[in-house]
């Protein structure tokens, strides 16, 4: 779990290498904290969290989206470091704007492993601020 413990200490850190794991982990692991505590936060609300009756589903509400704004924010430089990771810059990020096709390719950036050759040569685990 020492990828995911990255994830959050590494969030700002975008001149850094991710390995495959280090980059999937975060993924898989906040994509299943995510789904779990939306469903549970609804289901004590008895109503989306979207839906807003009260100073306390507006507290909720707000709350959720300053915890989606940090994932999404360290989800954005991890994105990154694993493109330097594959040795492409992180501007291939934007490929993701072209519907279906920009996924895929994506996905396959994502998937692709580790090259010796690329010109950013410090991992994240051994990055220090």
């Amino acid at each position: 779990m020492n990828a995911y413990k990255e994830f959050w200490t590494k969030m700002f850190v975008w001149n850094a290498t991710a390995t495959r794991a280090q980059y999937w982990i975060p993924i898989i692991v906040n994509y299943f904290i995510g789904g779990i505590l939306i469903n549970v936060i609804e289901k004590i609300q008895g109503h989306s969290l979207e839906d807003i009756y009260n100073f306390s589903d507006l507290s909720t509400n707000t709350v959720a989206k300053l915890i989606a704004l940090l994932v999404w924010i360290a989800t954005l430089t991890v994105k990154a470091r694993r493109l330097h990771d594959t040795n492409r810059s992180a501007g291939w990020i934007l490929i993701s704007a072209i519907p279906l096709i920009g996924n895929i390719w994506f996905f396959i950036l994502m998937i692709l492993p580790t090259t010796s050759e690329s010109r950013w040569t410090l991992n994240q685990s051994n990055f220090n601020h």
